[in-house]
């Protein structure tokens, strides 16, 4: 109607043509230029050094990664290294991570390109996904970063940054799709780190930080935050663990090879059933230790203080030497650590 005047509809991720996805791109790319960490596994194009990182950071935090990715290439400085090494060593430098099937399955993977690919990591998406503990997104993230192949990668980092761009919640396939039409051609891997590291520190899940965001001109959410499914519930369990330190040496006790978490894991002898007597009698100090959904106390008591013959005749003596060439559990490692002992 004349005289009147439309309103401007939110600019969204629809409106980004052939016009102006060179500013979305650039404007992105800039962005993370001036405000990326600085993380060790962005100063190389090492597509093991970033297989590596990529593998550890799954469903772990930066933080908890940067000292055993450190210590992890000290050890196996290359996939040789890595394919050459026995399980045990591998999740020995692995302890502490947690979901220690991603270090059984990256050293299986290491073997593989030994034997199949001349000791070299395969520069092609479809070759690298056949490969054991290697999917669509880590994939992506290694033929991209460290061979500039043009593929985009998608993580919760990035569907939700995708997500909030389009004001609506998008199928996989949908969300792909976007992430590869979005991709920079000329720098693939420095664009797929940008959107990701945006996800991780600006378009954060609960309160993004829509002021400082380098893509809002083109967001349709514009800091409206979708409904989230609710996390699983803790769970809540206490245990009870006996250290018996003597003579340079510490009684371990190993994991059944058959068990679906910590298979064939050393770890101090322990139960689920407190001891008798005094709660207090060998009482040394409790933890807080948690495992995926389940938060657990843990009561640790020195000696054979934990029901006389119940933990005191389990497992053998370790040489302390020994030990850190050997794969303990994390909540071992703590304690272990703590005492003064490793």
């Amino acid at each position: 109607m004349a005289g009147k005047t439309q309103r401007a509809s939110p600019v969204s991720q629809r409106n980004i043509g052939p016009c102006n996805i060179g500013h979305f791109r650039r404007a992105l790319l800039a962005w993370y230029e001036a405000n990326r960490r600085d993380l060790p596994w962005r100063r190389t194009r090492d597509p093991y050094s970033i297989w590596l990182s990529e593998i550890m950071l799954q469903q772990t935090r930066v933080s908890g990664v940067l000292e055993h990715y450190r210590v992890f290439l000290e050890r196996f400085p290359n996939i040789t290294a890595l394919a050459s090494a026995s399980e045990d060593a591998v999740l020995a430098a692995w302890s502490g991570l947690g979901y220690y099937r991603r270090a059984r399955m990256l050293h299986q993977a290491a073997r593989e390109i030994v034997e199949h690919h001349g000791g070299r990591f395969p520069h092609s998406v479809e070759a690298s996904r056949a490969l054991p503990g290697i999917g669509r997104y880590t994939a992506a993230a290694i033929a991209s970063i460290a061979f500039q192949e043009s593929v985009a990668v998608v993580d919760g980092n990035v569907e939700r940054v995708l997500h909030r761009l389009e004001g609506r919640a998008l199928t996989s396939r949908q969300t792909w799709q976007r992430a590869q039409e979005f991709l920079s051609p000329s720098r693939p891997g420095d664009f797929n780190q940008a959107m990701m590291e945006l996800g991780a520190t600006v378009c954060l899940p609960r309160e993004p930080r829509c002021l400082i965001c380098p893509l809002r001109p083109w967001c349709a959410a514009q800091g409206e935050v979708a409904r989230r499914k609710p996390a699983p519930r803790q769970q809540r369990k206490q245990i009870w663990c006996a250290l018996e330190h003597r003579n340079g040496a510490v009684r371990l006790v190993r994991r059944s090879k058959k068990l679906s978490l910590m298979a064939g894991m050393w770890e101090l002898p322990q139960s689920t059933d407190p001891p008798r007597g005094s709660p207090h009698d060998g009482h040394w100090r409790t933890f807080r230790h948690s495992i995926t959904v389940t938060d657990y106390t843990v009561h640790v008591l020195r000696g054979q203080a934990h029901n006389g013959k119940v933990l005191a005749s389990r497992g053998k003596w370790v040489a302390i030497e020994e030990i850190p060439a050997m794969p303990i559990t994390g909540l071992t490692r703590k304690i272990l650590k703590v005492e003064g002992i490793i």
